[in-house]
């Protein structure tokens, strides 16, 4: 399955260093990664009007101001937090910042009960196979954070609010309410974690970032009906860039091929045979599942 997926380093998309770990990689956009997964910076720097999109794990919020001074000035804050999904390690920080900075949070309506403290995620499935990150996700936490003062929703146009010529796109699978983000003129896409662009169920690759094409993370994807019919949404896009929660930004036409190869084989290349949502998706409002509590 590796081989299948694998891209090189020909399909990486260049980035410039910063300071502070801060990879800019296309026009207004830039990440850091922090620990296990990425956070995004939209916006020029030195400028005003930027947006967060997603803030890291609980323990990120203090290199993320210290990168927002770095790209964007000393004190300066963003206009809106936009989020992808609210598993622990996207909106670990969330809390803390969007009280740091008082500004909006925007998601999906159908992300809200994880976002106003009131329902928790699933439980994780350790027995997806791929190694350490999978066998130890019992551990992540999966309480809902509440930001419920300052949280809206996104636009019902499907724009995203501060981001001119971007849209969102409802890619759920992962989590009810997943997004991503979607520019047209550049046919660049900020995926989330609704494809992924390193096997994030392995401790090794998390550390090593080599490129390859994945859908969700297995060990926290209760719903892979729903993700796959995400994943190929995402790929009749056929985007030439790609940043996604984990693993480095990608782009060209072997990624292109590489995602809609992923989306034609998704169960044999995605699914975990015998996971534990597998066959029984776990989701809101499932009488017969009552893995969201």
């Amino acid at each position: 399955m590796t081989e299948q997926l694998a891209l090189g380093d020909d399909d990486l998309a260049p980035v410039d260093e910063g300071h502070d770990g801060i990879r800019a990689f296309a026009p207004l956009l830039a990440y850091r990664k922090l620990s296990i997964v990425n956070v995004i910076f939209h916006g020029a720097p030195g400028g005003s009007g930027w947006v967060l999109i997603d803030t890291g794990l609980p323990t990120s919020h203090d290199a993320i101001l210290s990168c927002a001074a770095a790209r964007f000035g000393t004190d300066s804050r963003p206009t809106a937090i936009i989020m992808t999904h609210a598993h622990f390690d996207h909106a670990g920080s969330v809390e803390y910042l969007s009280k740091h900075w008082d500004v909006p949070v925007y998601a999906h309506p159908l992300e809200f009960p994880y976002l106003n403290g009131q329902a928790a995620y699933p439980p994780a499935d350790p027995w997806v196979g791929g190694g350490a990150m999978a066998l130890l996700s019992p551990l992540f936490p999966r309480s809902p954070v509440d930001v419920s003062s300052r949280l809206k929703s996104l636009p019902p146009d499907q724009s995203v609010p501060f981001m001119p010529g971007w849209k969102w796109l409802h890619t759920p699978g992962h989590t009810p309410g997943h997004v991503s983000l979607w520019q047209e003129e550049d046919r660049i896409l900020i995926a989330g974690d609704a494809v992924v662009t390193t096997a994030q169920e392995s401790a090794y690759a998390v550390m090593t970032q080599r490129p390859e094409m994945h859908g969700p993370p297995r060990y926290l994807t209760p719903d892979w009906e729903a993700a796959e019919r995400s994943v190929k949404m995402l790929a009749e896009l056929r985007p030439n860039l790609i940043i996604s929660g984990h693993g480095r930004p990608v782009r060209g036409e072997r990624m292109q091929a590489k995602l809609s190869e992923l989306a034609d084989a998704f169960r044999d290349t995605a699914v975990p045979e015998g996971g534990r949502y597998d066959h029984d998706p776990a989701t809101p409002g499932n009488a017969e599942n009552n893995a969201y509590r």
